[in-house]
């Protein structure tokens, strides 16, 4: 027979009640509804009001289980975690404890067995299945979480995240040499055919290796490129330039990339680019930026260029306007 407190709900109605124990007759659920409350696992809500038969029974009940006894999980937090592990937050939410307890044991076998394991740096899934037996734990299924109410994060089991691997073309391998950092798709593959097509300069500058940014996406890609390229990318020598489009989020991606990483590379905007971009437009024909843009640039894009080519990039942006990569062709380079 069914047990009342494994009902997913806190209240139940009388036609729910009836549903959960499969009862047919008035008869029966009359005798169900006086146990239940004889022992002690339903009350009624008065306010449901009474159903109108004869006898009559009120149309909603709130649902009492027994107080679980977690005495013996409280001791288990208290004397078999290692001593890395912070106890404070499940022992205050012991509830939450008993949800998570399966994951909390595992990270502690791990910790007590193979602890020097974590000496190695490995890749966030890669720790993952060697703790718990599952890769996307960490990242997708709770892990981070796990390790937060334990009081640890995620450089104290020393992993790594991994990125997608830099899209890049070199055009030689001489140093130092220009690289190239481009926003979107199309000018990456126009440029690319450029080079490939013999010419060797774009828009005057000799460019090495041109690199596909892929927007934001080139932030987080980007922390692997010092040991990641092979070394004539690497050269302390070599100037990284980048290339957006011309509007908030270009301009932003820039300044994020050059504050993040002014300690490893020195990257400029490629300015002759965005000059030509500005030349090649009217204002009045340009598109208007996508709301919601973050506005909240400042000044180190800017400083790269000449007053002048400044004011007008200043009355685009101004105007809510932008000027897309594509604007330039492969007969511009």
């Amino acid at each position: 027979m069914k047990n009342i407190s494994s009902y997913e709900k806190n209240k139940i109605t009388l036609e729910e009640l009836q549903a959960f124990y499969h009862i047919t007759s008035y008869k029966d659920l009359v005798e169900k509804v006086y146990e239940l409350l004889e022992d002690g696992k339903i009350t009624p809500i008065k306010r449901s009001k009474l159903n109108g038969k004869k006898p009559a029974l009120y149309q909603a009940y709130r649902i009492h289980r027994k107080s679980k006894d977690y005495s013996k999980l409280v001791e288990e937090l208290t004397y078999q975690l290692v001593p890395i592990l912070d106890n404070d937050f499940y022992l205050r939410n012991i509830e939450t404890y008993d949800k998570d307890r399966l994951f909390v044991l595992q990270l502690n076998e791990y910790l007590k067995g193979k602890i020097d394991n974590l000496q190695d740096s490995v890749s966030y899934n890669e720790r993952s299945f060697e703790i718990w037996g599952r890769e996307k734990f960490l990242l997708k299924e709770g892990g981070i979480r796990i390790l937060k109410n334990l009081g640890l994060d995620p450089k104290d089991i020393n992993v790594y995240d991994t990125t997608e691997p830099l899209a890049y073309y070199s055009h030689h391998k001489r140093v130092p040499q220009k690289i190239l950092i481009i926003e979107n798709k199309d000018t990456f593959y126009s440029m690319r055919r450029h080079l490939i097509s013999g010419k060797t300069t774009i828009l005057g500058s000799q460019i090495g290796t041109l690199i596909y940014g892929a927007g934001k996406s080139i932030h987080k890609s980007f922390q692997d490129f010092t040991f990641c390229m092979e070394p004539y990318l690497n050269d302390p020598e070599n100037e990284i330039l980048y290339f957006g489009d011309l509007d908030y989020e270009g301009i932003i991606i820039f300044e994020n990339l050059h504050r993040d990483f002014k300690d490893k590379v020195k990257i400029e905007p490629f300015c002759i680019a965005y000059e030509t971009m500005i030349n090649k437009s009217e204002i009045k024909r340009l598109p208007m930026m996508k709301q919601g843009q973050n506005s909240n640039i400042s000044t180190n894009f800017l400083s790269y260029f000449t007053q002048d080519v400044q004011k007008k990039i200043i009355e685009i942006l101004e105007q809510n306007r932008y000027i897309p990569q594509e604007i330039l062709q492969r007969k511009d380079f």
